[in-house]
């Protein structure tokens, strides 16, 4: 089957980081994937080269008419004649969704990856997308896969098609984020931290989204009483630059040099396999936070905040808190760090086999390509189907 993949763009993300992951495992004597990208560039182009996967981009610019847009869609489509179109996110969905509905017959699946469209926080033309999309699921999607139970429940609750949903969580590569002995050691001696320190990581761009002013004030009570603790903040926007962050940090001067600012990094498995304790810390909008499944994978326990599916990713393996509270998180965070290192690595191990058993990327792959093949054969099915 010729598979294509329509997404808004490949800067680093969740949803781009799972279309990379899932055509990693892609089964290639039975598809062949390629993608198409809305928006030029992205740091995921490379890798996704890497993967042998041909990657084009449509080179529409936002704020670009729809109708311009589909103008420049249509012919990509077409020209790539898919036996299934696969889009990722709002914007992909309707105008990837439309340009596939005019330029082929192949049967159209949609993706949702966002469990949160508070007014406060969404753009107003996001939340005009998804108006719209609500009304297109009804007829234009065969099937709309969301990688989490709450952002099912949101949308359904604003009028897409209940009929159409298949809930298929995102998959973590267990075979890359595994646990190593060796990486303790070497990752503290390369930051210049004692060997004995505790590392705790938080990995996510910066973005309010991810309420990285809230980790840390939260971190910076658990420095306080826990003296070999050391906080890693890993993700874009997360280094010396960053004038805002910069600030927070300075607030807790005392600790300052505890926290150490490692950017967008291309080592993210070897770092978590030498924490002690990763931390999400999002305040809205997660949906299925796939750093919190890779930490588990590499045995790490976790403290997440109640958002999207997280919670249920982490069941009896970490902590739960609410979203913005300092208070809560940091003593979630002290919780797991006093626990000994035993007690933690014990909660480390029962995290890998929760993501074994629930969110194998192989396991999810194949979930993904049984979907498209059963598109041929047979109608969409009229209930909500729940993927576990």
């Amino acid at each position: 089957m010729r598979i294509l993949h329509v997404i808004t763009d490949l800067s680093v993300g969740g949803a781009e980081a799972m279309l990379c992951a899932l055509l990693s495992a892609t089964d290639r004597s039975r598809a062949q994937p390629a993608v198409l990208s809305l928006l030029d560039g992205g740091e995921l182009v490379g890798r996704l080269r890497d993967l042998d996967v041909p990657v084009q981009s449509a080179g529409v610019q936002p704020g670009l008419r729809a109708g311009l847009s589909l103008m420049r869609l249509r012919p990509l489509i077409g020209a790539s004649r898919p036996d299934v179109v696969q889009t990722w996110m709002y914007h992909a969905d309707l105008l990837g969704g439309l340009a596939a509905a005019l330029s082929t017959k192949a049967p159209v699946v949609w993706g949702l990856h966002n469990s949160d469209l508070d007014k406060r926080r969404t753009k107003l033309s996001t939340r005009a997308v998804v108006r719209v999309n609500a009304r297109l699921s009804h007829w234009l999607p065969r099937k709309i896969i969301s990688c989490s139970e709450r952002a099912a429940q949101l949308h359904t609750g604003l009028g897409y098609d209940a009929s159409k949903f298949v809930v298929i969580p995102n998959g973590i590569d267990t075979t890359l984020y595994r646990p190593a002995a060796g990486a303790r050691s070497e990752v503290r001696r390369v930051l210049g931290v004692p060997p004995d320190a505790l590392l705790v990581g938080m990995v996510a761009r910066f973005d309010p989204q991810k309420d990285y002013e809230n980790f840390v004030r939260a971190a910076a009570a658990v420095a306080g009483r826990v003296p070999s603790a050391h906080f890693l903040l890993i993700g874009r926007g997360c280094d010396e630059h960053n004038a805002e962050l910069g600030g927070w940090l300075d607030a807790h001067r005392p600790h300052r040099n505890r926290f150490h600012l490692l950017g967008l990094r291309g080592d993210v498995p070897r770092l978590l396999q030498a924490l002690d304790l990763c931390v999400l810390s999002s305040a809205y909008g997660e949906a299925f936070p796939l750093a919190v499944g890779e930490a588990m994978s590499a045995g790490v326990p976790c403290v997440v905040t109640d958002v999207g599916d997280a919670a249920e990713m982490v069941g009896d393996t970490g902590r739960v808190v609410p979203p913005r509270n300092a208070v809560a998180l940091a003593d979630a965070m002290t919780s797991v760090l006093s626990l000994g290192e035993e007690a933690r690595q014990a909660l480390g191990r029962a995290a890998r086999v929760r993501i074994e058993a629930r969110f194998d990327l192989r396991v999810i792959a194949e979930r993904y390509q049984a979907l498209y093949e059963s598109l041929s054969v047979a109608p969409a099915s009229p209930t909500i189907s729940r993927e576990r």
